[in-house]
């Protein structure tokens, strides 16, 4: 790493992969020796660690990696291990369709994990539309995209963030304007 007093791009993307363990054990030693003198990428690090131990709680088949960086690490295994590149051939993206779960309820899948037995999904509603009472059998968290939500005794808007402990309940979950939310929660919720 360069001197403290030179913060490219460069400095940014190591710390970044720091945070990530995404280097070898000698970077990372460097790095991290970097870190400790130089208060710019300390202060870099502390804002991305809720970022990155939010990715623990993720779905992994979230976490689709870019085609160049699939093509960075080939190159990268490649050169630690001597051996011709491979290429990299793209997964395939299917972007999951919008199905009606019920009048005025509309969700698409993201992603499943079931030896957790939780989903992710973006769930939209119509003006109007109640979503049914139900008990939270694991975490549940929702991010509001647009529209207003109320649940309970609580109105959302775009930008918030509800977080629901397992065996607590949603009484009544209603938008009055519709809206569209991202919701990480378990597939085992019982429907009251």
């Amino acid at each position: 790493m360069s001197s403290p007093g030179s913060h490219g791009p460069d400095h940014h993307e190591l710390v970044s992969l720091y945070a990530v363990q995404a280097l070898s054990p000698g970077e990372m030693a460097a790095v991290q020796a970097h870190i400790v003198g130089c208060a710019v990428c300390r202060q870099d690090l502390e804002a991305l660690r809720p970022i990155v131990d939010s990715f623990a709680a993720w779905p992994t088949d979230i976490l689709r990696p870019s085609q160049p960086l699939w093509e960075r690490l080939a190159q990268r295994i490649a050169a630690e291990t001597r051996a011709p590149s491979v290429p990299v051939t793209p997964q395939s993206w299917h972007e999951p369709e919008w199905a009606e779960a019920a009048p005025g309820i509309s969700c698409k899948l993201l992603a499943t994990d079931p030896d957790n037995g939780r989903v992710s999904m973006l769930v939209r509603l119509t003006p109007g539309t109640d979503y049914p009472s139900h008990r939270h059998a694991g975490v549940e968290e929702l991010h509001l995209l647009d529209g207003e939500l109320l649940v309970d005794d609580k109105k959302l808007y775009p930008g918030d963030y509800l977080r629901s402990e397992p065996g607590t309940m949603d009484r009544r979950v209603w938008s009055e304007t519709g809206c569209t939310c991202v919701l990480l929660t378990s597939f085992r919720d019982v429907i009251l």
